[in-house]
Protein backbone atom coordinates (compact mmCIF):
# COMPACT_ATOMS: atom_id res chain seq x y z
CA UNK A 1 0.00 0.00 0.00
CA UNK A 2 1.37 3.39 -1.00
CA UNK A 3 0.57 5.90 1.74
CA UNK A 4 1.03 9.58 0.90
CA UNK A 5 -0.94 11.22 3.69
CA UNK A 6 -1.94 10.07 7.17
CA UNK A 7 -4.95 12.01 8.47
CA UNK A 8 -5.49 11.72 12.23
CA UNK A 9 -8.73 12.72 13.93
CA UNK A 10 -7.75 14.81 16.96
CA UNK A 11 -10.23 16.08 19.53
CA UNK A 12 -7.85 16.64 22.44
CA UNK A 13 -9.19 13.71 24.47
CA UNK A 14 -6.68 11.25 25.95
CA UNK A 15 -7.77 8.65 23.39
CA UNK A 16 -7.20 11.06 20.50
CA UNK A 17 -3.68 11.74 21.76
CA UNK A 18 -2.99 8.03 21.35
CA UNK A 19 -4.44 8.25 17.83
CA UNK A 20 -2.09 11.15 17.07
CA UNK A 21 0.96 9.23 18.31
CA UNK A 22 -0.01 6.15 16.29
CA UNK A 23 -0.58 8.27 13.17
CA UNK A 24 2.81 9.96 13.60
CA UNK A 25 4.48 6.55 13.77
CA UNK A 26 2.65 5.46 10.61
CA UNK A 27 3.66 8.66 8.81
CA UNK A 28 7.31 8.09 9.76
CA UNK A 29 7.14 4.44 8.67
CA UNK A 30 5.64 5.28 5.26
CA UNK A 31 7.49 8.59 4.82
CA UNK A 32 4.08 10.23 4.48
CA UNK A 33 2.63 13.60 5.37
CA UNK A 34 0.96 13.76 8.80
CA UNK A 35 -2.24 15.80 8.98
CA UNK A 36 -3.68 16.10 12.48
CA UNK A 37 -7.25 17.29 11.91
CA UNK A 38 -9.56 18.83 14.49
CA UNK A 39 -13.24 19.16 13.58
CA UNK A 40 -15.35 21.73 15.36
CA UNK A 41 -18.87 23.15 15.46
CA UNK A 42 -20.02 26.55 16.72
CA UNK A 43 -21.56 26.56 20.19
CA UNK A 44 -25.25 25.95 19.67
CA UNK A 45 -24.57 24.32 16.30
CA UNK A 46 -24.78 25.57 12.75
CA UNK A 47 -28.42 26.62 13.08
CA UNK A 48 -27.62 29.05 15.90
CA UNK A 49 -24.79 30.54 13.85
CA UNK A 50 -27.05 31.00 10.82
CA UNK A 51 -29.80 32.61 12.88
CA UNK A 52 -27.44 35.10 14.53
CA UNK A 53 -24.31 35.44 12.35
CA UNK A 54 -21.37 37.29 13.83
CA UNK A 55 -17.96 37.34 12.15
CA UNK A 56 -16.17 38.21 15.40
CA UNK A 57 -17.59 35.09 17.05
CA UNK A 58 -16.70 32.96 14.04
CA UNK A 59 -13.12 34.24 14.22
CA UNK A 60 -12.98 33.53 17.97
CA UNK A 61 -14.34 29.99 17.47
CA UNK A 62 -11.83 29.32 14.69
CA UNK A 63 -9.00 30.58 16.88
CA UNK A 64 -10.21 28.39 19.76
CA UNK A 65 -10.24 25.34 17.44
CA UNK A 66 -6.63 26.04 16.42
CA UNK A 67 -5.65 26.42 20.07
CA UNK A 68 -7.27 23.06 20.95
CA UNK A 69 -5.45 21.39 18.06
CA UNK A 70 -2.05 22.82 19.01
CA UNK A 71 -2.61 21.93 22.68
CA UNK A 72 -3.31 18.33 21.62
CA UNK A 73 -0.21 18.32 19.39
CA UNK A 74 1.90 19.59 22.29
CA UNK A 75 0.47 16.97 24.66
CA UNK A 76 0.53 14.08 22.22
CA UNK A 77 3.76 14.70 20.34
CA UNK A 78 5.63 17.29 22.38
CA UNK A 79 5.13 19.90 19.65
CA UNK A 80 5.65 19.81 15.93
CA UNK A 81 7.57 16.62 15.09
CA UNK A 82 10.96 17.07 13.49
CA UNK A 83 11.81 15.42 10.19
CA UNK A 84 8.19 14.75 9.36
CA UNK A 85 6.05 16.45 6.71
CA UNK A 86 3.49 17.98 9.07
CA UNK A 87 0.36 19.92 8.09
CA UNK A 88 -2.13 20.49 10.94
CA UNK A 89 -5.66 21.45 9.93
CA UNK A 90 -9.06 22.28 11.36
CA UNK A 91 -12.42 21.69 9.74
CA UNK A 92 -15.79 23.13 10.56
CA UNK A 93 -18.59 20.57 10.70
CA UNK A 94 -19.52 17.20 12.13
CA UNK A 95 -16.33 15.30 12.93
CA UNK A 96 -17.14 12.21 10.87
CA UNK A 97 -18.00 14.18 7.75
CA UNK A 98 -14.97 16.47 8.08
CA UNK A 99 -12.59 13.51 8.49
CA UNK A 100 -14.06 11.53 5.59
CA UNK A 101 -13.96 14.54 3.26
CA UNK A 102 -10.34 15.29 4.22
CA UNK A 103 -9.24 11.70 3.60
CA UNK A 104 -10.60 11.33 0.09
CA UNK A 105 -7.41 11.28 -1.96
CA UNK A 106 -5.45 8.43 -3.45
CA UNK A 107 -2.86 7.25 -0.95
CA UNK A 108 -4.72 8.65 2.06
CA UNK A 109 -4.96 6.74 5.33
CA UNK A 110 -7.43 7.81 8.03
CA UNK A 111 -6.58 7.12 11.67
CA UNK A 112 -9.39 7.52 14.21
CA UNK A 113 -10.21 6.44 17.75
CA UNK A 114 -12.68 3.67 18.43
CA UNK A 115 -14.60 5.69 20.99
CA UNK A 116 -15.59 4.67 24.48
CA UNK A 117 -15.62 1.10 25.64
CA UNK A 118 -18.40 -0.62 27.51
CA UNK A 119 -22.18 -0.44 27.27
CA UNK A 120 -22.39 3.28 28.02
CA UNK A 121 -19.82 4.06 25.32
CA UNK A 122 -21.65 1.98 22.74
CA UNK A 123 -24.90 3.71 23.61
CA UNK A 124 -23.66 7.28 23.96
CA UNK A 125 -20.69 7.54 21.66
CA UNK A 126 -18.71 6.07 18.82
CA UNK A 127 -20.82 7.78 16.16
CA UNK A 128 -17.73 9.41 14.62
CA UNK A 129 -15.84 6.13 14.27
CA UNK A 130 -18.90 4.35 12.89
CA UNK A 131 -19.49 7.14 10.38
CA UNK A 132 -15.87 7.08 9.22
CA UNK A 133 -15.77 3.30 8.89
CA UNK A 134 -19.00 3.33 6.88
CA UNK A 135 -18.27 6.28 4.56
CA UNK A 136 -14.51 6.58 4.09
CA UNK A 137 -13.13 6.12 0.59
CA UNK A 138 -9.69 5.17 1.90
CA UNK A 139 -8.32 2.67 4.42
CA UNK A 140 -9.26 3.46 8.02
CA UNK A 141 -7.37 2.40 11.13
CA UNK A 142 -9.38 2.56 14.35
CA UNK A 143 -7.10 2.82 17.39
CA UNK A 144 -8.58 1.59 20.69
CA UNK A 145 -8.03 3.70 23.80
CA UNK A 146 -5.07 2.78 25.97
CA UNK A 147 -5.61 0.78 29.13
CA UNK A 148 -4.63 3.88 31.09
CA UNK A 149 -7.78 5.69 29.98
CA UNK A 150 -9.85 2.83 31.39
CA UNK A 151 -8.54 3.35 34.94
CA UNK A 152 -10.65 5.60 37.14
CA UNK A 153 -8.69 8.69 38.18
CA UNK A 154 -8.99 11.39 40.80
CA UNK A 155 -11.01 11.54 43.97
CA UNK A 156 -14.15 10.10 42.39
CA UNK A 157 -12.17 7.13 41.06
CA UNK A 158 -10.61 6.54 44.48
CA UNK A 159 -14.00 6.82 46.17
CA UNK A 160 -15.50 4.31 43.72
CA UNK A 161 -12.71 1.77 44.26
CA UNK A 162 -12.80 2.21 48.05
CA UNK A 163 -16.53 2.61 48.67
CA UNK A 164 -17.82 0.98 51.77
CA UNK A 165 -14.53 1.20 53.67
CA UNK A 166 -14.85 2.04 57.32
CA UNK A 167 -12.03 3.54 59.41
CA UNK A 168 -10.66 0.14 60.44
CA UNK A 169 -10.65 -1.24 56.89
CA UNK A 170 -9.01 1.93 55.60
CA UNK A 171 -6.22 1.56 58.17
CA UNK A 172 -5.65 -2.05 57.12
CA UNK A 173 -5.69 -0.99 53.46
CA UNK A 174 -3.14 1.77 53.97
CA UNK A 175 -0.91 -0.51 56.04
CA UNK A 176 -0.82 -2.95 53.12
CA UNK A 177 -2.21 -5.92 55.06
Amino acid sequence: MNVGRVIAGVSGSPASLQVLRYAADLARTHDAQLIPLHAWLPPGGELADRRFPCQQLRDAWTDAAWQRLWAAIDLGLGGQPAQLDFQPAIGRGDAGRVLVEAAAGTGDLLVIGTGRRGPAGRTLGCHVSRYCLAHARCPVIAVPPSELTQVAHGVRGWAWRHRGLDAEAAQLHSAGT
